[in-house]
């Protein structure tokens, strides 16, 4: 019984499960971010800013 419940109070491998899933976020989030700054909406609008500041 004791060990039945030595492994369910560990944590052993959620190190590793919680780098996953924050690496898969953040592999998500980049692509989204890609997909934001690579649109025409935005790209036009960081244009004219640069053409504002430059002139």
């Amino acid at each position: 019984m004791r060990r039945i419940l030595a492994r369910l109070r560990g944590d052993a491998g959620m190190n590793t499960a919680e780098y996953a899933v924050g690496t898969l976020a953040a592999v998500a989030f980049g692509g989204v971010l890609l997909k934001v700054l690579t649109s025409d909406g935005v790209q036009s609008a960081l244009t004219a800013v640069i053409d504002r500041a430059l002139n």
